[in-house]
């Protein structure tokens, strides 16, 4: 954490291109890192839209999208 959070987003963001099967995996990880951690809802809500736009499975696209309702402001 001395260098910030950036380079464990970099880590995420490689693991991201090295195998279709973990993207959604691994822009869920990005979520505390963007949101708890820094206080970007709009880049942990961009995360979930990825993840959404890749997933196949019911179940997970349900949790997805609740989790992404978490993330985006309250109008």
């Amino acid at each position: 954490m001395a260098d910030g959070l950036q380079p464990a987003l970099d880590i995420v963001d490689a693991l991201t291109a090295t195998a279709i099967s973990t993207i959604t995996v691994c822009c869920t990880l990005r979520v505390p890192i963007c949101w708890r951690r820094n206080g970007s809802r709009e880049e942990a809500a961009k995360s979930y839209l990825l993840a959404l736009a890749l997933v196949t499975n019911d179940r997970e696209r349900g949790y997805l999208q609740r989790r992404l309702g978490e993330v985006q402001p309250s109008e």
